[in-house]
């Protein structure tokens, strides 16, 4: 093992989970001629492995075989009757559990990849056999609650991995996420918890209805033992690369330097791009390396270094795998290797300042931002 590696995880059943087509992300219209492709597609994650192996980072990374999750591991932070529901609904032929979120009959397969592949990385991270590690996988899941899907995600995984870890002797666990959406399924798995701090950082989208009731304001702090261990940072669309570090400097590294990990979790979704269908929040792939590299700079401090990414959204079926690439490249520690094909000007960091005002007026009685 060599510290200057990152180790990615994969399995070829993350690409099984088939979501059809239709009007963008729900079910498809008789008014127009072509449907187009769901969003959430095995050819996105396709195009992110393909541009690790083919570009500047290849030597960089050592690829290593995911697995498939046993239903007792999902039941880790999911009720083992909604496992159950799962795993009947894909054997049945599939099916649609929210308006946005679909089943098919090979999901169960690519779920558990997803989710067993997660594991692995963590695993790997926890025995020593890596420092940094990566999960190419597919269906995202930080949407996932105990016993709800949503957002396209059926099982938790970079909550599952998170409570592997504190099962396996860390005791306190940060998860950064980043996907453009509000991580309201890690958040209410860990609301009521001190040793799990989940920070999502997301643009202002409020309450999906009832599959995702949770609305992602600053005032969503945890509960009980777990208020404050909760730090929802709200963003106004178009916030850009500067506001997120502006975010980052001012809201993220302190809470972490305050929390002191063990591990880092990051769940890693490149739908805050600028050419993201799904996401209006104008990141361009140095955004995206500035995540990586704080991420990494945070795990360092307090970890050791161990560091475990798992990957959510990121819906530009081209643009988002040069997002991807940018995130490693920070997450290593390297410089910007691969140029960004389509960047822009630079942008307004004050458009920040509302979203970090509101988190300081939440949680100011819990940490110094």
């Amino acid at each position: 093992m060599t510290d200057g590696r990152l180790h990615v995880f994969w399995h070829e059943a993350v690409l099984l989970h088939d979501t059809g087509a239709g009007l963008f992300e729900v079910e498809a219209t008789p008014l127009v001629a072509e449907p187009e492709p769901h969003p959430e597609t095995a050819h996105r994650l396709r195009n992110m492995k393909a541009i690790l192996e083919r570009g500047p980072l290849r030597e960089t990374l050592v690829w290593r075989e995911g697995r498939l999750a046993d239903p007792e591991e999902l039941a880790l932070v999911h009720e083992p009757a909604y496992v159950k529901h799962i795993r009947e609904l894909s054997a049945a032929g599939g099916g649609r559990l929210t308006p946005t979120t679909l089943v098919s009959p090979r999901s169960w397969d690519a779920a558990r990849a997803a989710a067993g592949t997660a594991l692995a990385a963590c695993d790997a991270v926890l025995d020593g056999t890596a420092v940094r590690a990566f999960a190419l996988v597919r269906p995202p899941g930080h949407h996932a609650q105990p016993a709800q899907a949503d957002g396209y995600c059926l099982f938790n995984n970079v909550a599952v991995a998170a409570e592997r870890a504190r099962r396996g002797g860390v005791e306190r666990v940060a998860i950064l996420d980043w996907d453009v959406h509000h991580g309201n399924g890690s958040q209410e798995i860990f609301y009521r918890r001190r040793d799990v701090l989940t920070i999502s950082i997301h643009m202002r989208h409020g309450s999906w209805g009832p599959s995702h009731p949770q609305t992602g304001s600053p005032l969503e702090v945890g509960v009980g033992e777990g208020a404050g261990f909760n730090v929802n940072v709200e963003l106004p669309l178009g916030c850009g690369d500067a506001g997120y570090r502006k975010a980052l400097e001012e809201v993220v590294v302190p809470i972490v330097d305050q929390f002191r990990p063990g591990l880092m979790l990051c769940a890693a979704g490149q739908d805050a791009s600028q050419f993201d269908a799904n996401g209006r929040m104008c990141v361009t792939v140095d955004g995206f390396y500035d995540l990586g590299r704080t991420a990494r700079e945070l795990a360092d401090r307090h970890c050791g270094g161990r560091l475990v990414a798992v990957q959510e959204g990121g819906y530009g079926p081209t643009y988002a795998a040069y997002c991807l690439h940018g995130t490693l490249e920070g997450l290593l520690g390297a410089s910007r290797q691969l140029p960004d094909p389509l960047a822009f000007l630079p942008d307004d960091p004050t458009r920040a300042d509302e979203g970090i005002a509101a988190v300081r007026a939440a949680l100011g009685r819990f940490w110094r931002a």
